[in-house]
């Protein structure tokens, strides 16, 4: 893979960035039900801290409520795109809990879980950067793999029984996990709501849908939405060459395509998940998760990621979306995260996959 390049830790252009990959279902509902039952079950929380470079990164350690002496599995859980904190939320959707529901599954099913605030959110923060600081994209890279070392380094894990699991752009981490982390690489990994197209590609049509979208609410004209994709074209065009951007960007491009995010995009643009799991150990077991209702990861997207995975199993979950929550845009009902239920179907996917890995 190429070096890491710096990206701008800005929350314009990071909250810009997660608006156009995680957005989806956020609206107000005039009658709020009552919020549906969390999955899993609540597991014993204490709270971590570790180094990573110049920075203190703060996390939740979560066990199973009944833990006998000996070690036992465990999971490493890394979020999507943005400032997305440990429990999977943002300030763009602050009820997601993609990251905490996933803890309590794997609770249930007898597995301890790691989960972090990444630099640029939670109670981490910006740690030792200024906000409008460049930070290489290898920074992020190097918190995952400490965070790894830390879940390992607790005493009930059993260091040769650990997964990684990856949401949205976590599971581009995720895949690079066997190859970052120091010793103990993971005998597993779940992907979940996976990017499986190269990433500028994969912007490029999530920008085309909105865009297109509002065109036909009337919501932009249709030269304007023409001077949109065109300016998003030749950006993305730009970035792959190592070319400077235009200087006048149009929104809601102006937060994405910049000089300072172009290194960073220009990286993880290159890295294809399909090589990525292409280089996985053979040995390495895999899960694949999607959503049927997912705006966010097109289901050819995942098709195409599962096509370099030799060693793995999918589950397609009936009406789940981004963060894997049920959704059903009948007239009435309430589209906010934390009104609707967690995809009853990720628990027993997660269940039958660890029996035969851990």
């Amino acid at each position: 893979m190429p070096s890491p390049s710096p990206v701008a830790l800005t929350r314009a252009a990071a909250g810009a960035l997660a608006a156009l990959l995680l957005a989806t279902g956020c609206g107000v509902s005039p009658d709020r039900p009552a919020e549906p039952d969390p999955p899993g079950v609540e597991p014993a929380e204490r709270d971590v801290r570790f180094d990573s470079g110049p920075d203190t990164l703060h996390g939740t350690f979560a066990l199973p409520r009944v833990v006998g002496d000996a070690p036992i599995p465990a999971a490493l859980i890394i979020s999507g795109s943005g400032p997305t904190d440990r429990d999977g939320n943002s300030e763009l959707r602050p009820g997601a809990d993609t990251n905490l529901n996933l803890a309590r599954v794997l609770a249930e099913a007898g597995v301890a879980s790691l989960r972090y605030d990444k630099l640029g959110s939670g109670t981490t923060g910006l740690g030792s950067h200024d906000a409008e600081e460049p930070v290489p994209y290898e920074v992020f890279e190097d918190e995952m793999a400490d965070a790894y070392a830390e879940l390992i380094a607790q005493p009930e894990v059993d260091p040769g029984r650990v997964l990684v699991v990856g949401h949205s752009e976590g599971a581009l981490f995720a895949l690079r996990s066997p190859e970052v982390v120091a010793e103990h690489p993971p005998v597993g990994l779940v992907l979940a709501a996976p990017v499986g197209d190269r990433y500028l590609d994969t912007l490029d049509r999530q920008i085309t849908e909105q865009v297109r979208t509002a065109e036909t609410a009337q919501q932009i004209g249709a030269t304007d939405a023409t001077d949109v994709l065109s300016k998003l074209r030749t950006g993305i065009a730009r970035i792959r060459a190592d070319k400077p951007l235009p200087q006048e960007v149009p929104a809601p491009l102006s937060h994405i395509l910049t000089t300072a995010n172009a290194p960073f995009l220009r990286t993880i643009d290159a890295m294809d998940p399909v090589e990525l799991a292409r280089d996985l150990p053979p040995e390495t077991r895999t899960l694949v998760l999607w959503g049927t209702a997912d705006t966010q990861i097109a289901e050819e997207d995942v098709d195409r990621l599962m096509g370099g995975l030799d060693n793995a199993r999918r589950v397609d979950l009936p009406d789940a979306d981004h963060v894997l929550r049920l959704y059903d845009d009948s007239p009435g009902v309430s589209v906010l995260d934390a009104d609707r239920e967690f995809s009853p179907e990720v628990a027993p996917a997660v269940r039958e996959f660890l029996d035969g890995v851990v």
